[in-house]
């Protein structure tokens, strides 16, 4: 999805740095490799690129199944909250901040409380202690962290606006990324392929990538706090009725059984 992005913002005619571990497709303006779980490099790469930063696109993500649950929630959450800091100082009014989170993120609304202290904590080192010291909230890595992306995405708004700067998230669906097949071995291929998308197909990047570039964009410029379904329709359709997962689960249920 990332890559999709530096592609679609660089035909655009955008200026963008990518820091990330992995080299970014053709297009980009500058690349860092850096490793998010380093937050002194993160800043040394921000510092590195210098001058304003219009928009920042959080878009780095681990799956909870072949990594620790705290390197997951490093990466997924805390890296992406610790760039946010380092960024907004050199941000101008009118800049925006988008964050991949995920629809295994959709039980955040049930766990508000619990995350809350972990959106508003000070700084990176402080929200490493405060992984440490709960190894069961943050079990299984990959929701918790989804979860709590979009908990500090609705928290950050209110002080971001006063700046003149609009955070929000996306909550992707599934999406045909290299990360797919790590998915389907983590809750079964059969559940994947069966996984109700009312559009009838998983997403292209491209179509996760479009998005993220409209909530950073001035044609956004009233939208802040929010937590975008980019789904196929999947979310709603649960919450009306019109979707019923209850068959799925149970078959999966049952395989693991």
């Amino acid at each position: 999805m990332g890559a999709a992005a530096v592609t679609e913002l660089a035909r655009l005619g955008a200026e963008v740095h990518v820091i990330d571990l992995r080299e970014p497709p053709p297009g980009a303006t500058g690349y860092f490799k850096t490793d998010l779980l380093d937050p002194d490099a993160v800043a040394q790469t921000v510092d590195a690129i210098g001058g304003e930063i219009d928009a920042l696109f959080n878009c780095a993500g681990r799956p909870g199944i072949k990594f620790p649950d705290l390197e997951v929630m490093t990466v997924n959450f805390l890296a992406a909250k610790h760039l946010a800091d380092l960024v907004v100082p050199r941000m101008p009014r009118g800049g925006a901040i988008v964050t991949i989170s995920s629809g295994a993120g959709a039980g955040w609304i049930s766990n508000l409380a619990k995350w809350m202290p972990l959106a508003t904590s000070d700084g990176f080192d402080s929200g490493l202690d405060w992984l440490k010291e709960h190894p069961d909230e943050i079990e299984g890595g990959y929701a918790p962290s989804k979860e709590a992306i979009i908990v500090w995405t609705l928290w950050a708004a209110t002080a971001l606006a006063e700046k003149g700067i609009r955070i929000n998230c996306t909550s992707p669906g599934p999406t045909q990324t290299p990360m797919m097949p790590e998915f389907e071995e983590t809750v079964g291929k059969e559940f994947m392929e069966r996984y109700p998308i009312p559009v009838g197909h998983r997403s292209s990047p491209e179509e996760q990538a479009y998005p993220l570039i409209f909530l950073n964009s001035r044609a956004a410029s009233f939208i802040t706090g929010e937590n975008l379904n980019v789904d196929g329709g999947t979310m709603g359709g649960i919450m009306t009725g019109c979707v019923d997962l209850t068959e799925l689960l149970a078959s999966r249920t049952a395989q693991a059984d």
